[in-house]
């Protein structure tokens, strides 16, 4: 359990995404070589390296940015195969801090034994060349309203003058590295990265958001793919364009559908929740509308949007769920809120991971790092009344939070030429594994599938699960991926796998 809420712990900061300014005066460079030195020993036989790559790839005078990687080598070197690279998600997950906290913990022993496990912060992100909107994060504050989605004209404005004054701030302040942050830079950053650690070809595992860095390189970079899982998987569609007009009218995190996957996933917490030993049932669903009528009429405890908020941060977990039905049994019962009470809460809330410890960047920009991505890649609305729109008419409970996830891009100062838009069918040297859950609330099982019919060499790998990706909730899918990351051999077409433990039925 320690392990899964650690790794999480930096998932979920990714998902639900707060640097040092970009030195850019250095000449690009040419074809660069990592040379790794001890660090983060106190975790670990961790390496260190720092590695060049051009600003801009389509000038030669643009200058250079640093990349900050970190690696656990091979526990049985002399039967090493490569480097394995890995993306947490968000976009602005660091891939050092994955590396770092869950690197004993990702993959099988077999995996570990074969290949360094290496983990880079993208460019712009925390310890890389970072994109920097603020002094400090005491500035971050007026960004923060009491409000996982506003749900009336006034909270609005409330939350659109939070959005305007990040904007603000990345437009006077943010470095020029901040037009040059789409995941297609990215991706040409993870080839340099690739041939920086002397591999021929790439083996890569993204979640999440790192789905889309993943099959944005399959897509540039065909012929150089090794091994490549995505879980998690986002629509690159969805994500980019969308269909017909979408791209003009309706927000990238609406046309996701996230909504759809967070809800099918509520439905089975509560239907899981009725069948077994739970807190909160019988009869949760209707307990849980009564829960939330009452919060809108008297927000004393919690308002209505966080008991929302918190809702999708648990549906992330499925591990959670028992600990989350007592919470809401709680809440249902409590007629006045507690400083107990309200730590319980926060505990179910997305929260930017900071870490105060050494060898750790006093400044995370997990706030800019996701706007400068996702906007960078996605066609969104210019216009705020879109997203109210879109909210007012997307599915069920988790319409308005995920269709104002995004309501940043509205008037976002900053963009990317050399951003990748498709086409996403282009087949690859080696097959890639696509995996997905039936009951994902971020990202959900549609995803995989439209990716597993769009890359022509793909084979979609299933779990019957619940939760934000695979990790740690099917030892088949882990021996599934662990065969495929060593040999290169998928699955069986149409194999599902079970999970290894069901909420509220252990």
């Amino acid at each position: 359990m320690r392990k899964r809420v650690t790794v999480l712990a930096v998932l979920a900061a990714a998902a639900f995404s707060l640097v040092l300014g970009g030195q850019t005066g250095a000449a690009a460079p040419g074809t660069p070589k990592a040379s790794w030195s001890p660090c983060f020993r106190d975790q670990g036989p961790y390496e260190c390296s720092t590695v060049q790559v051009p600003l801009d790839y389509d000038s030669s005078d643009g200058g250079a940015i640093s990349l900050s990687l970190v690696r656990l080598p091979a526990s049985d070197p002399s039967r090493r195969i490569g480097s394995l690279f890995v993306n947490p998600g968000g976009p602005g997950g660091s891939g050092v801090d994955m590396v770092v906290f869950g690197g004993p913990f990702l993959f099988t022993d077999e995996v570990r034994a074969r290949f360094d496990l290496v983990g880079f912060d993208p460019r712009g992100i925390i310890r890389s060349s970072a994109f920097r909107c603020f002094g400090n994060d005491k500035q971050w504050e007026p960004f923060f309203t009491p409000l996982a989605f506003p749900s009336t004209p006034a909270e609005e404005e409330i939350w659109k003058a939070a959005d305007r004054y990040l904007d603000g701030a990345c437009a006077q302040r943010g470095a020029r590295i901040g037009e040059h942050m789409s995941t297609a830079n990215v991706a040409r950053d993870l080839d340099m990265l690739r041939q920086a650690v002397g591999d021929e070809a790439l083996t890569y595992v993204g979640y999440s958001y790192g789905s889309f860095l993943g099959v944005t390189y399959a897509n540039l970079f065909p012929d150089r793919v090794r091994a490549l899982v995505v879980d998690g998987v986002l629509d690159p569609i969805a994500w980019t364009t969308g269909s017909g007009n979408q791209g003009s009218t309706l927000p990238f995190s609406t046309r996701l559908h996230s909504d759809i996957g967070a809800q099918a996933t509520l439905d089975e917490f509560f239907r899981l929740c009725d069948t077994g030993t739970c807190a909160f049932g019988p009869g949760s669903a209707a307990r849980f509308a009564a829960l939330g009528e009452r919060l809108k009429a008297d927000p004393s405890i919690i308002n209505y949007s966080q008991l929302i908020g918190m809702t999708l941060s648990a549906m992330y977990d499925s591990s959670s769920w028992e600990d989350f039905a007592q919470l809401l049994a709680d809440l249902d019962a409590a007629t006045a809120p507690t400083a107990a009470l309200r730590t319980r809460v926060q505990a179910f809330q997305a929260r930017p991971l900071y870490i105060a410890k050494r060898g750790f960047p006093r400044y995370p920009n997990f706030l800019e790092g996701f706007p400068a991505v996702a906007c960078a890649d996605s066609d969104n609305p210019s216009s705020y009344a879109a997203w109210s729109t879109a909210a007012a008419t997307s599915f069920g409970t988790f319409g308005p939070i995920w269709t104002w996830a995004s309501s940043i891009c509205a008037e976002w100062p900053a963009g990317d030429s050399d951003r990748y838009m498709g086409p996403f069918t282009a087949r690859t040297a080696k097959p890639v594994l696509v995996v997905g859950n039936y009951f994902d609330p971020a990202t959900r099982y549609e995803g995989a599938q439209t990716v597993a019919g769009l890359l022509p060499n793909s084979r979609l790998l299933t779990v019957d699960g619940w939760g934000h990706t695979s990790l740690f909730i099917s030892q088949c899918a882990d021996q599934a991926v662990s065969t495929y990351l060593l040999t290169s051999a998928t699955p069986p077409a149409g194999t599902v796998c079970p999970v290894d433990s069901v909420p509220f039925h252990r």
